[in-house]
């Protein structure tokens, strides 16, 4: 896991070990993507998803809940869903 440099005063931001671009892939594809991601990741890794299907956000939401990942962060840029995954200790 990086961070990227921070401004004094400043918490740095976490920045992905790898990034899975799902933009225009529909469900299931994401969540099969990110599941085979994640299996490759250490223990603390971070995945970046990149989707833009309606239904991966809460897709990717319950596979992190189940497999004992954490959502750390979502946000929403350029038409995408940015979602970074921590990976648990579950795969």
């Amino acid at each position: 896991m990086k961070e990227k440099s921070a401004r004094p005063g400043q918490i740095p931001a976490l920045q992905a070990d790898r990034v899975l671009d799902c933009v225009a892939l529909y469900c299931p594809e994401p969540l099969f993507r990110t599941r085979l991601a994640m299996e490759e990741l250490p223990a603390g890794g971070l995945l970046e998803v990149l989707v833009d299907d309606p239904a991966a956000e809460a897709d990717l939401r319950r596979f992190a809940g189940h497999n004992r990942h954490t959502v750390v962060k979502v946000s929403k840029e350029d038409g995408a869903v940015h979602i970074l995954l921590r990976k648990g200790n579950g795969l």
